[in-house]
């Protein structure tokens, strides 16, 4: 959802870029999308990062019992 988000902000900026003729605007609104694509890259290292350490052992992002549980199945299968 946030993904969604960043591009539709990128894509406005775009837009205003396009049409716009003042100089400062253009710097102002530059930036702006330049964050957006730094923001996007971010949190897709973000949850590439999340994503990858879900395997751990240590990792309690969810109640630690039910996981045990989990486990406990999968071994008796």
């Amino acid at each position: 959802m946030i993904a969604l988000w960043e591009q539709k902000a990128r894509t406005t900026y775009d837009n205003i870029l396009r049409f716009c003729d003042d100089y400062d605007v253009k710097d102002a609104i530059r930036f702006l999308r330049a964050r957006e694509v730094v923001h996007y890259q971010r949190f897709g290292e973000s949850l590439r990062l999340l994503t990858d350490s879900l395997s751990e052992k240590n990792f309690y992002a969810f109640n630690p019992s039910f996981d045990k549980a989990c486990f406990q199945k999968k071994k008796n299968k």
